[in-house]
């Protein structure tokens, strides 16, 4: 195979099926078959040109999951064959002042895979090594592919969680994050609130293993968070600030708002809810790839998996539609039919 097929985009919302040339990874990198690939609301970064260049062709797609088949000089601890997996941060360059400090997900010059580097709506992709994880052999693609993005930032953000264990945590929203999230709550041992507007998701919440629901709707959801005794975290999922807004109330003393979704509008809060009680909002975005490959492995061993519709390849511009609408129930991934096995 001398040429790869790769859904590229440009300037706004403009899809493309191209032929590229297949060629050796660059110092540093590996080449891999992609198997599949997750498609995530961050490709809108890419896909509606939000990214720093639009009029450059870009790749989307950051849940990747496939085998080594080429690896490029200066690269130690893979090997061909390898199945692996990028997220958003495609690796930290080892150099920056931030690197420096340990803090590798804060590096001056990270790629974002499938946003400011081509990543995985195609049969094969390029990585650096720093951004690779790997792949544990019981877990199939398409379960790990949703893991690698939206695994890594509820997964991660209940690890900023101070509290015991049986404390009441709180997980707003219950979507292709909240569902997640919820369930990494439960296994982590916690107790577990699931917020959402309307009861149609509350039979759905106590199968992924919420202990109690509260139908933001119909209830004040501070007032029946201090009701069960107060949260000591809550993790705010939801694309709304506005939604976030009254949830400070709802914590217990020191305890913390950590917010992954990304909203337009702004949230609004009462210093005194923040300094009554001591309370804080935080802001928690993914992981590195070490910290990727624990959650996956958490994942794996405790078996939290996220819901998942899976479209063909070909049909790369109709699943990100499919995402966009919000009717995915709850993520969409892609499956390539490039030779390569998806397990």
């Amino acid at each position: 195979m001398s040429t790869y097929r790769a859904y590229q985009v440009t300037g706004q919302h403009h899809f493309e099926l191209v032929e590229r040339p297949l060629l050796e990874p660059e110092p540093g990198y590996v080449r891999f078959r992609v198997q599949t690939c997750g498609v995530c609301h961050s490709d809108a970064l890419a896909v509606e040109g939000s990214r720093p260049d639009p009029k450059r062709p870009v790749v989307p797609g950051h849940e990747a999951v496939g085998v080594i088949d080429a690896i490029g000089e200066n690269v130690t601890g893979w090997h061909v064959g390898d199945r692996v997996g990028v997220g958003f941060l495609g690796g930290p360059c080892g150099n920056c002042v931030w690197c420096r400090r340990g803090d590798f997900v804060s590096c001056e010059n990270q790629p974002w895979f499938g946003t400011t580097a081509d990543g995985g709506y195609a049969e094969v992709a390029y990585a650096r090594a720093s951004g690779l994880v790997r792949i544990p052999d019981a877990l199939e693609s398409a379960a790990a592919s949703p893991l690698l993005c939206a695994g890594i930032t509820t997964y991660n953000a209940l690890r900023m969680v101070n509290a015991e264990p049986d404390a009441l945590v709180a997980i707003q929203g219950i979507g292709g994050l909240g569902h997640l999230g919820v369930q990494y709550a439960n296994k982590l041992g916690y107790r577990v609130a699931a917020i959402a507007r309307g009861t149609d998701k509350a039979a759905l919440a106590k199968e992924l293993g919420a202990h109690h629901y509260i139908d933001s709707a119909a209830t004040d959801p501070a007032d029946a968070l201090q009701d069960l005794g107060g949260a000591a975290a809550i993790v705010a999922t939801a694309a709304s600030g506005a939604s976030m807004s009254p949830l400070l109330a709802g914590l217990a003393p020191r305890g913390q708002l950590i917010v992954v979704g990304v909203a337009d509008d702004p949230i609004h809060v009462g210093t005194a809810d923040l300094i009554l009680g001591n309370r804080s909002i935080i802001g928690s975005n993914t992981g590195t790839a070490a910290e990727n490959q624990a959650g996956i492995e958490f994942s794996t061993a405790h078996g939290v998996a996220a819901m998942t519709e899976v479209l063909p390849f070909e049909e790369a511009p109709k699943a990100y539609e499919r995402m966009m609408s919000g009717e995915a129930r709850f993520r969409v991934v892609l499956e390539m039919d490039n030779g390569q096995p998806v397990d």
